[in-house]
């Protein structure tokens, strides 16, 4: 066979890359049997086993590789005052705007992006640097003349015809009990909008069955909900979401040292999983959120443009100062480490830096980076092809495909017996269904990195031919080396 050399076609559409994820058994629209339901996604076998490698790999560098840091499973449902006390009830909102002809509800900075995307520059940064000025300052007004005096239109009914601007509470409600009695309030709950919520009222808790030191972390991944307004861009912005969230506790006075070494630390972790530099940029918050004295987005460039991945935010001491104030329970830390002139002051409230990705724009970075149509010529002159996703090996869905060259001849038994010494290290696939060179297209296209090939030669002297799915290289090995090989290339 001629050696195959390979050029990689320009990037792919988005649309692509979401048919893909449907066709190759990542991600489907929520009952879809039904139609499905707006922004809420459902991740098929291989999407499932992406997603738990990127959360195992996260839990794993903040847990177990971190000597202060211990994790927790929150649960969804928390006490209603839980939400009064963070702020959520009376803060948690985004200005939104209705257009009166088609009855279409739009939030306010996504309808101003929308259209500053079909501006040329300065035009468009000038729009945008007016609107975050207007948002800073919470100016509906300021930002309805905007939306008019830039002629802004609904997508749906072309006219400028808008309501006022005005808040819409992003939290979910729900009631506790069999019965739910009308106006009546005691048993309205809600479905979480984040997790760090399960931490701050379990940060006594922790601290004290873990004999916890400042300073110290609690990490947690969850579910999440938000009813947003607009919920668009495939999985980037959902309804129901997951999290990834560690809070880290220490002195007043010391924040802006934790909020600079982890800003630091967490564009390396999400470089060590395989996103280029070049593809991460922070971006500091120009309206900080109440709670907040210090915040920035880590900002991945999405083929939809420079968008939020991961969020560091210093808390100050908000979250269990108010927990404090609502549950009459203290939520204070006495530091034993200070020294002896600071004792008195020894007894405090802890500040807060908080990390916090969203799992599901982790999985869509991924796979938007992995996503490649790619044509080449051979050496024969002929043209070939292929479509490959090339996730990093160690979070890759499957790691191995064996593939015996025929169904016959005792080659499935050696290659079930290979399965079955591999399984208990990673995940394999077996198929026998089609050429093998179809099989190869099949698993470039799931994103597998190494197939194996089983065949006559194999019964004659036990050598396997194996080929790596970023090259198409192929070599021949000895099949007792496959298992080891492959550890050390995910490891």
């Amino acid at each position: 066979m001629a050696k195959e050399t390979n050029q990689p076609a320009p990037q792919a559409g988005f649309q692509a890359l979401i048919s893909h994820c449907k066709e190759y058994g990542y991600i489907f629209q929520s009952s879809e049997i039904y139609d499905g339901l707006q922004a809420v996604y459902d991740y098929g076998q291989y999407g499932a086993q992406l997603k738990k490698n990127i959360r195992d790999y996260w839990w794993k560098s903040m847990t177990q590789l971190h000597d202060n840091i211990v994790g927790i499973d929150a649960a969804i449902f928390m006490h209603p005052t839980t939400w009064k006390a963070s702020g959520h009830v009376d803060n948690f909102s985004d200005p939104m705007i209705d257009n009166k002809d088609s009855n279409k509800r739009y939030r306010v900075d996504h309808l101003i992006e929308a259209h500053a995307e079909t501006l040329q520059e300065p035009a468009a940064g000038t729009l945008i640097a007016e609107m975050e000025a207007l948002i800073a300052r919470d100016d509906y007004a300021g930002l309805k003349n905007l939306i008019d005096s830039n002629n802004i239109k609904c997508a749906v009914s072309g006219t400028c015809n808008w309501t006022d601007v005005r808040q819409f509470n992003l939290m979910f409600s729900t009631e506790f009990g069999a019965v739910a009695t009308e106006g009546e309030e005691d048993n309205k709950v809600y479905l979480r909008p984040e997790t760090a919520q399960g931490i701050f009222v379990n940060f006594l808790n922790v601290q004290k069955t873990g004999r916890m030191k400042i300073p110290f972390g609690i990490a947690q991944t969850g579910k999440a909900f938000r009813n947003e307004i607009v919920a668009r861009q495939f999985i980037f912005r959902m309804r129901e979401f997951e999290q990834m969230e560690m809070q880290f506790f220490v002195r007043p006075g010391t924040q802006m040292e934790w909020y600079r070494y982890w800003k630091e630390q967490r564009r390396a972790w999400h470089e060590s999983l395989g996103v280029p530099a070049e593809k991460l940029r922070f971006h500091d918050h120009v309206k900080l959120a109440h709670y907040a004295d210090a915040a920035l987005d880590i900002e991945f460039e999405f083929p939809f443009g420079w968008k939020e991945l991961e969020g560091i935010h210093s808390r100050t001491d908000f979250d269990l100062k108010n927990h404090q104030e609502y549950s009459k329970k203290k939520m204070q830390y006495f530091d034993n480490d200070l020294n002896e002139e600071d004792k008195p002051y020894g007894n405090y409230i802890p500040y807060v830096v908080e990390t916090s990705v969203g799992l599901d724009r982790l999985v869509l970075t991924i796979l938007s980076l992995a996503y490649a149509e790619e044509k080449w010529n051979r050496e024969d002159g002929s043209e070939d092809s292929r479509v490959v996703l090339r996730i990093p090996p160690r979070i890759a869905p499957l790691k191995l495909a064996v593939l015996p060259l025929t169904k016959k001849d005792g080659l499935p038994e050696i290659a079930d017996a290979l399965i079955k010494e591999c399984k208990g290290d990673f995940h394999c696939f077996y198929e026998e269904k089609d050429s093998i060179g179809k099989r190869y297209r099949r698993m470039d296209a799931i994103g597998t990195p190494f197939c194996v090939t089983i065949d006559h030669q194999t019964k004659e002297d036990n050598t396997v031919t194996i080929r790596y799915r970023d090259t198409m290289v192929q070599e021949r090995i000895p099949m007792a080396d496959v298992r080891r090989l492959i550890n050390e290339k995910i490891g």
